[in-house]
Order: structure tokens, then C-alpha cells, then sequence
């Protein structure tokens, strides 16, 4: 591709088994700048950012990653059908790949928590509430930001939610003010030990519609 910045886009896909190889400080903050330019409604800026380099922490973080998968894993429906043995390759490693990380979450080179606050979001009138949107959807494009970023320089990271089952454990351990924040996202960062790549994904032309629903392209 002759445009970097879609490349990046198109080959930003989840990594979760990394090297040994450290990630520095400076590309940590190079990520963090980046994160912070993300458009977020009203300009809020609502998201603070906890990054565990510290093995101490990361084994803390990484034994409620583990219950947390544990359980979520348990809870999933075995898949028996696929469209062909290709889907079934993906969905395998896929698998495979996010159990790995939660049998390695600890082992890392940096992790990086996306913390939200809890506070009020809806503003309201004389005619009632006002739907203006999640006070998420101004976190996650940092989110995506920080991973766009990593990419540029090298390094890998996977978007995860899963933790949040132990929120409470988790922000508690790190000295995390009770009960002002939840976690958006986790998200490991290292450097591959596979390659980056375009993710198997449905085509754009099969979920878009012009002007009416049903309009396809």
C-alpha cells in the first residue's frame, strides 16, 4: 500500500504472544500522545491511563486476567460449524492466542489500562434525559490510537475488556480511588513473535447502506 497511514490502519491487528524484548518508556509516551489526540465528545478527555511496567504489578493484574478468562472461557459455546476450514484455522488461533496471553499476561513487556471515570453523562431539560451517547465512545478512539501508534513503532498490542469482570480486584491492587473509575479497556504491549497483517474481516460492502437501509453499494 503507498499510504502509511492505511497500511497501519489495515495491518493493526490483535498480537498476544510477544518477545522477552522490552518496550521503552519513550514509545510508551509516544503511545500515550498519541492516545491523547483522540476526538472525544465535547472535548471531555474523560480518560486516565495506568501503565504497569513493574513486575510486581503485572502479576497482580495478570492473576485476576487469568480467573477472569478462566471464566469467561468456560461460559463460551464450542463451535462446531464453520464455513469452510480456513474459519476454523482462524478461529483456532484466535483462541489459542487469547489463551496464551492469559497464561503470559505477567510475563509482558507493559500493559496499559484505560480507566474511565463514573460520573454523570446524560444531560437533561425541561422534555427529560438526553441521549448525547456513552461517555465510552470518548475513550475508545484513544484506545485505538495508542494501538495505531504502537504499530508505527513496531510493537503489538491487543484490545481487551475481559478484566472487568474484577474491576474491583484490580483497580484496588493498584491503589485506584474507590469507586470513581471503571476500566475501559487492557491492553499488553511487546513486540510480536508473529507478523502483522490484515485480519480476517467481512467486507465494508456487506454492512453498508446509502441514504436507505437496504441501499447496498
Amino acid at each position: 500500500m503507498s499510504n502509511p497511514v492505511i497500511e497501519a490502519i489495515m495491518t493493526t491487528r490483535a498480537i498476544r504472544r510477544f518477545t522477552a524484548e522490552p518496550v521503552t518508556n519513550e514509545e510508551i509516551s509516544t503511545c500515550l500522545a498519541a492516545a491523547q489526540q483522540a476526538p472525544s465528545g465535547g472535548n471531555v478527555q474523560p480518560q486516565q491511563y495506568l501503565v504497569l511496567t513493574d513486575p510486581e504489578a503485572k502479576t497482580a493484574v495478570a492473576h485476576w486476567y487469568a480467573r477472569a478468562y478462566d471464566r469467561y472461557e468456560r461460559s463460551l459455546p464450542e463451535a462446531t460449524e464453520f464455513r469452510d476450514e480456513s474459519a476454523r484455522a482462524s478461529w483456532e488461533r484466535t483462541r489459542n492466542a487469547s489463551r496464551h496471553l492469559a497464561d503470559h499476561l505477567a510475563d509482558t513487556p507493559a500493559i496499559v489500562l484505560f480507566l474511565q471515570p463514573i460520573i454523570p453523562w446524560a444531560p437533561a431539560d425541561a422534555e427529560g434525559p438526553m441521549d448525547i451517547g456513552r461517555l465510552d465512545a470518548s475513550v475508545y478512539p484513544a484506545v485505538q490510537n495508542f494501538c495505531l501508534a504502537a504499530r508505527s513503532l513496531g510493537i503489538g498490542t491487543a484490545v481487551t475488556t475481559v478484566i472487568r469482570i474484577y474491576t474491583a480486584e484490580v483497580l484496588a491492587a493498584l491503589g485506584v480511588p474507590e469507586g470513581r473509575f471503571e476500566i475501559a479497556a487492557l491492553v499488553p504491549m511487546g513486540r510480536p513473535r508473529g507478523s502483522f497483517g490484515v485480519a480476517p474481516r467481512k467486507p465494508s460492502t456487506k454492512v453498508t447502506h446509502f441514504n436507505q437501509w437496504g441501499n447496498r453499494p
